[in-house]
């Protein structure tokens, strides 16, 4: 897959990831993962943080072992700004707020839930444009729990479109908000103008040796087709 470099020095680097690919290789090794792409072509690369793989956006790593410890502290201390977009079904009320609560595991595995036992968690969220069905949303997460900001979305009661582990996973179709579709000739079934998760890292702050740092990476072809598709065909007469 294809990744885009967004910034690049002596000590750390800046990916902006598409979404299907794996920030890490995973356990069983079944699949090339940004990281191993990148030691194909630097030869040295350290873990900072991650993202899930079907989420796209921003994620950094470091170039030696000295920065790997500093930015790894500083995304411990919750000293490193992180910025999400993420297309929402439904209309969140209140529009923005924050969200604090334990996240742990589930008993039978495979997905994390809200729970009093879990790790505490804190998440704050603003509905940055309003459509019929669904809401654009920008989120900052404080902590960095497994699957945060869709479990949060799940405790709103708002998924996230196109999350099949905390919502239904549907897809989002151009014949759900245009009134008149009418399918391509040439195709046999209508292509989703959304079909993987909408969760984008779309920014991140921080500072290093002295010096700020601020990155946002543009958000990926389908979800600025998809949010021009809804500004067209499902706006709100009244937004929030």
């Amino acid at each position: 897959m294809r990744f885009e470099t967004l910034h690049e020095n002596d000590h750390f680097i800046v990916i902006n990831k598409p979404s299907g690919l794996l920030s890490v290789p995973d356990r069983k090794q079944s699949e090339p993962s940004l990281k191993d792409l990148l030691l194909q072509k630097y030869g040295e690369i350290y873990t900072v943080h991650r993202l899930d793989k079907p989420t796209s956006g921003l994620i950094l790593f470091a170039r030696d072992a000295e920065t790997h410890k500093t930015l790894s502290k500083l995304f411990q201390t919750r000293e490193v700004e992180k910025y999400y977009l993420g297309l929402v079904e439904g209309t969140l009320i209140p529009k923005e707020g924050i969200i604090e609560t334990g996240i742990m595991e589930h008993p039978a595995g495979g997905k994390m839930i809200n729970h009093v036992k879990g790790k505490a968690s804190k998440t704050a969220y603003e509905t940055k444009e309003t459509f019929k069905g669904y809401s654009l949303v920008r989120f900052r997460i404080f902590t960095g729990r497994t699957h945060q900001i869709r479990v949060h979305c799940g405790y709103l009661g708002h998924t996230i479109v196109g999350d099949g582990i905390y919502g239904e996973g549907k897809p989002l179709l151009l014949s759900t908000i245009k009134k008149k579709f009418n399918l391509a000739k040439k195709e046999l079934e209508e292509r989703p103008l959304m079909g993987r998760l909408a969760l984008h890292a779309h920014e991140i702050r921080f500072q290093f040796q002295g010096e700020d740092y601020v990155f946002e990476a543009p958000l990926s072809k389908d979800m600025q087709a998809t949010l021009s598709q809804l500004r067209k065909h499902a706006a709100v007469t009244n937004p929030l």
